[in-house]
């Protein structure tokens, strides 16, 4: 069964860049060579980019951890090893990405072949050809990559429709769809008989064209998730003139003019900005006894509504018999050539949630964090003390020395003895354990 899917959590892991060697020529006659080691290849990024092929994000379902491939290590004789091919993950036209650590919006994907990269590939650490001085002509000092970036990302699917269409159940919302465009939606006489967005293009015969999707139907409470709602809400952000379908072939007269009105309240609970969209109401299935009668008392209805800051513009068609369907697209149309686009994510920023997530006794917040263990041990984190610690070359004398000189620069000794440090304790950076010695 074909399901759509139009929100999703990932996770993206680009590759480490290649660890640096420690090399040394050796050239015939030169018995004393100098320092040869490569640099490293850099990690391979995640990059997402636009498929227009695609319609939602069903690929996603079974497949939600993304890595990319590490780059080559450095090689004797200066050379550079080989970076690694950035990973690239198609996605439908329209994803918005939200990194879930920090709740930012880190990019929206709406045009064709469009590019993001979401997590960049470590760069490659430097052999010790980088490391040779007059005081140390041949360093025994190497770099290991820089690691990759870690994400998990929300990828959230809004159609890209011009015109969208919106009503509650069972208003002829797919009926008119499938008469004006070539899709194929499910039709039956019963309400949510469209779970999910179905588009369609529109081919006028003076040449225009636009989108239109018929849209989930909406019920009261549908703002604050109840029914298809927010599947509704979410698609909707995006079009920029609104066809508002009222049935007008209730038993109940004051039927029509209830729903345009909750219809109306659910936008604006929403986002009030959807209210500002041009909207035509759709008089739908005029064909039937009651219809004509009903239209009459909604349009007296909304004459009496103080409310309203302009009466909308009221228009009859019977899909069925395709009465004022033409005419319909056609204006339409003309309505679509004098607006303008409108901004997609005014709710999402609404929506963007600020985190202050403090890391305890942090002596300096950029740079490094101190703790204790139960046991006694002091614990060095923070990104930048961990990112240098993974690429130091513990293998080598050398660079040992040089991590423990760049930690005294960053001031971790002097802050580790204003937090009561003794000699002989136990420090560790991750697996890594080591004795303080004064």
């Amino acid at each position: 069964m074909n399901m759509f899917v139009d929100q999703i959590k990932i996770e993206v892991h680009a590759g480490k860049g290649g660890d640096g060697m420690v090399a040394f020529r050796r050239e015939k006659y030169v018995p004393n060579g100098g320092p040869a080691g490569g640099d490293g290849g850099r990690g391979g990024s995640i990059i997402l980019k636009v498929d227009e092929g695609l319609r939602t994000l069903m690929d996603f379902r079974y497949h939600r951890i993304f890595k990319a491939k590490n780059g080559g290590n450095g090689m004797s004789k200066q050379m550079t090893g080989p970076s690694a091919e950035d990973t690239i993950i198609a996605v439908p036209q329209g994803t918005t990405v939200r990194d879930l650590d920090t709740g930012e919006i880190i990019g929206d994907l709406v045009e064709k072949d469009q590019e993001l990269v979401v997590a960049k590939g470590g760069r490659g650490g430097r052999g010790n050809i980088h490391f040779a001085s007059a005081k140390n002509p041949a360093p025994e000092i190497a770099e290991n990559g820089e690691p990759g970036e870690d994400h998990y990302l929300e990828l959230e699917l809004k159609m890209l429709a011009d015109v969208g269409l919106i009503g509650f159940p069972s208003v002829g919302k797919s009926t008119l769809l499938s008469v004006v465009t070539g899709a194929k939606p499910k039709i039956a006489a019963y309400e949510f008989t469209t779970l999910t967005p179905n588009l369609g293009m529109v081919m006028l015969p003076d040449g225009r064209d636009f989108a239109m999707a018929d849209m989930p139907g909406l019920i009261e409470g549908a703002s604050k998730g109840v029914g298809l709602g927010l599947k509704f809400l979410r698609h909707i952000e995006r079009t920029r003139v609104l066809l508002h379908l009222v049935d007008m072939s209730s038993e109940d007269p004051h039927q029509a003019i209830e729903r345009y009105r909750q219809i109306n309240k659910e936008l604006a609970n929403y986002d009030p900005e959807l209210l500002k969209r041009p909207q035509i109401v759709v008089a739908t299935k005029m064909d039937l006894p009651n219809s004509a009668d009903n239209l009459a008392t909604f349009k007296a209805d909304l004459a009496a509504d103080k409310t309203l800051e302009k009466q909308p513009e009221i228009f009859p068609i019977s899909a069925v018999t395709h009465q004022g369907v033409q005419q319909l697209m056609q204006l339409t149309a003309d309505l679509l050539d004098k607006t303008p686009a409108f901004d997609s994510e005014s709710h999402d920023k609404e929506l963007v949630a600020e985190y202050r997530a403090a890391a305890p006794d942090k002596t300096d917040e950029a740079d490094f964090t101190i703790t204790k263990d139960e046991d006694g041990t002091w614990v060095l984190g923070g990104e930048k003390l961990i990112r240098l610690f993974k690429m130091t070359d513990l293998t080598h004398e050398e660079s040992q020395l040089r991590f423990a000189r760049q930690l005294r620069h960053m001031g971790v000794d002097d802050a580790l003895r204003a937090k009561g440090v003794q000699d002989g304790d136990l420090v560790r950076i991750e697996k890594f354990v080591f004795e303080f010695i004064q």
